[in-house]
């Protein structure tokens, strides 16, 4: 049965002065899916989530939350949304329930019982009651989170949520967004610059460049077909050779070279090298990142 889609974005635009910044942007999400949002600095990530929670306004296009047309119901589209842009918003020498409290009070309809829900969520309950300014990075994000989810929002948009945060932190937000996603049938759509962490934590991904999308896909369905050998020969010219009379290679730089990887294959290829009298140095199996595809769709741009 196909998922419902929450976050529908057709044909969205941006123009400041007379230089388009987002060049005509389609794309969706899904109930209960992490959707990875991956661009360098200048691609049109930020100013693309300033439009998605209402903070800009497109100059073309259409955005659609839970059905409704943002800019023509603001009220009933914001309802379904929660949100983190950049660093999430707190007052330091409050308490984290209160900050809490102070927040609901902007919100029609939310009770002090969804805070002990949302802090229950977040895994908060111990330090509640402590003020904000004892937090670690972690727990101010996942107070900003709470934040979000006071509304009961069925999309949520996180903007870097991992900045910041040591490996440890890396790998809790990591699992807490994928039991939003899973457990409560959140759409996350995540913004990030750490491509090993989009890799193991988004369902789809959106590769941004230029202010274009110039791929949409599972994770899965990026990195098919990407695995490698690669191999470390002497000598190095004359097994480059063999190699590449045998299949395509690529060369890495002049101490390795990257084949595809063929399981059937690989026994016959090796035999080959020996018998021609090349010495095996290396050679390893390398498996498929979403940096070096990246690196690939976006001609070399760096993501920092």
């Amino acid at each position: 049965m196909d998922k419902k889609v929450t976050l529908e974005v057709i044909d969205l635009k941006k123009k400041i002065g007379k230089k388009e910044i987002i060049k005509g942007l389609t794309f969706n999400l899904k109930e209960g899916e992490v959707f990875g949002f991956l661009g360098p600095n200048g691609a049109g990530k930020t100013t693309t989530i300033r439009m998605l929670v209402g903070l800009i306004k497109p100059t073309s296009g259409s955005i659609r939350i839970c059905g409704y047309q943002l800019d023509r119901q603001f009220q009933q589209a914001m309802k379904n949304l929660g949100c983190i842009v950049e660093n999430p918003e707190l007052y330091p020498y409050l308490s984290g329930y209160n900050n809490l409290l102070h927040f609901i009070r902007m919100l029609d309809g939310v009770s002090e019982k969804r805070i002990k829900e949302v802090v229950k969520l977040v895994g908060l309950t111990e330090r509640i009651h402590d003020k904000v300014k004892t937090y670690s990075l972690g727990m101010r994000q996942r107070l900003g989170i709470a934040q979000a989810l006071l509304g009961e929002p069925k999309v949520l948009i996180l903007d870097e949520p991992t900045n910041g945060l040591d490996p440890a932190g890396i790998r809790e937000m990591r699992q807490f967004i994928r039991y939003l996603a899973e457990k409560e049938g959140l759409s996350v759509l995540v913004s990030s610059h750490l491509l090993s962490e989009i890799q193991l934590l988004c369902d789809r991904v959106a590769i941004i460049s230029k202010g274009t999308i110039i791929r949409i896909d599972t994770v899965e369905k990026l990195l098919e077909n990407r695995e490698r050998v690669q191999w470390r020969l002497h000598p190095f010219v004359k097994g480059r050779s063999v190699l590449r009379s045998l299949t395509t290679i690529e060369e890495k730089d002049d101490v390795y070279i990257l084949t595809e990887f063929d399981e059937q294959k690989i026994p016959e290829w090796n035999k080959k090298l020996v018998d021609e009298g090349i010495a095996i140095l290396e050679m390893s199996r390398k498996m498929p990142v979403l940096e070096d595809l990246f690196l690939e769709l976006t001609g070399g741009e760096t993501i920092e």
